[in-house]
């Protein structure tokens, strides 16, 4: 890794429709880019927000045809919560978590522990409409690189952020839920530092890191920025996935 001075450079490109399912995001993207005058370089990391590319996948189901089962209807009656949204809950994860009155922590199928297993409602195009995650990121992520790559000739890294709060930390931050392009996990024990002595258990979320930057533009609200182009990363080059970033659970040691 190199130790001359480094600099990044993120923007965001404003004239991103509201997407639906079936759209482009490859071409969507491009002529985003376009019309701000801008163009991609190779080694460029696209962070695409995760309801744009679920939105894509037709990753949407109206509450309206949702019918809670039994565990659901339980579950609700004990947390306080939409019944609907308790059915799609479990039927996105693999553990309960955690639950209290209006809060359900539990475990997605990609591995990621979240509140209400990463459902969300809120910028989904419509009244009673709950979005979910992509089923595989990491193969959206890589799909999304080859559109691009297949489009324009550049070799980009794709991220697909979404928002997610973090044990024993307030607010939420960016999170990488599906990487291709890049080394989304850094590992650089056996390594030195400055003084010499050997790093120990360095490794370093790459991809969150970028997420998260990626997120400051964003926003949260009503921005209508979902997309950004990450520059200036040139170390973060490799194979990883998000998927690399999730700690398998018999070395949680908040269990």
């Amino acid at each position: 890794m190199s130790a001359t001075a480094r600099r990044m450079r993120l923007f965001a490109p404003d004239s991103v429709p509201e997407i639906v399912a079936g759209d482009d995001l490859a071409s969507v993207f491009l002529e985003s880019v376009n019309a701000l005058g801008e163009r991609i370089e190779t080694g460029d990391i696209i962070v695409f927000a995760q309801k744009v590319v679920s939105k894509a996948e037709g990753r949407t189901i109206s509450l309206n045809s949702v019918s809670p089962g039994m565990d659901a209807l339980a579950l609700a009656a004990e947390t306080g919560k939409d019944p609907r949204i308790v059915e799609l809950i479990l039927q996105e994860s693999t553990e309960i978590v955690r639950k209290r009155d209006g809060l359900i922590i539990a475990r997605h199928r990609n591995g990621c522990v979240a509140a209400n297993a990463c459902i969300d409602l809120s910028n989904t195009g419509g009244d009673e409409i709950a979005v979910l995650l992509p089923v595989d990121a990491d193969l959206s992520a890589q799909q999304i690189a080859g559109e691009i790559c297949a489009k324009s000739g550049i070799q980009v890294a794709v991220i697909i952020n979404d928002s997610l709060g973090r044990a024993w930390r307030a607010g939420t931050t960016g999170t990488a839920i599906g990487a291709f392009g890049l080394a989304t996990l850094q590992d650089r024990r056996g390594a030195f530092d400055r003084a010499g002595n050997v790093l120990q258990s360095s490794e370093i979320a790459v991809a969150d890191e970028a997420a998260g930057a990626a997120s400051l533009l964003m926003g949260q609200g009503d921005e209508g920025l979902p997309i950004v182009v990450v520059r200036g990363l040139d170390w973060a080059t490799g194979n990883g996935t998000a998927a690399d970033l999730i700690r398998p659970p018999e070395l949680d040691l908040f269990r």
